[in-house]
């Protein structure tokens, strides 16, 4: 997953979190199966960023098999256990490539589904 858009612009926030479902190998993006997004516009606080992550996350076709995964900056570099009180779903934060790539999916899809809002 990710978020775009964390940072004030003309006075307002608009936060758009991308939530990406896929088949990933150990190195590569086998198949994208689905995306959530859902927006906010409070200011970009932890607990703000877990709740439209959270929104992004149930707006996928189907609940994450394995765990949501994100960059640690996504979540202010708070532990995993606690960014999962707040998901649901199993977390953590990027380890391999195929993880890596599959939140660089995610952040090409947040950035430009908040360029269509604006």
């Amino acid at each position: 997953m990710d978020i775009s858009g964390r940072h004030e612009e003309s006075g307002e926030y608009l936060m758009v979190a991308a939530a990406v479902y896929a088949a990933v190998g150990t190195t590569r993006l086998r198949a994208v199966e689905g995306m959530g997004f859902a927006t906010s516009e409070n200011p970009p606080t932890f607990e703000n960023a877990a709740r439209v992550v959270a929104d992004a996350v149930a707006e996928l076709p189907e609940p994450p098999e394995g765990p949501v995964v994100a960059e640690r900056g996504e979540f202010y570099e708070e532990p995993e256990v606690k960014v999962e009180q707040f998901l649901g779903p199993r977390f953590k934060y990027v380890e391999s490539i195929a993880e890596r790539k599959t939140v660089q999916a995610a952040h090409h899809a947040a950035y430009s589904a908040r360029k269509l809002f604006l």
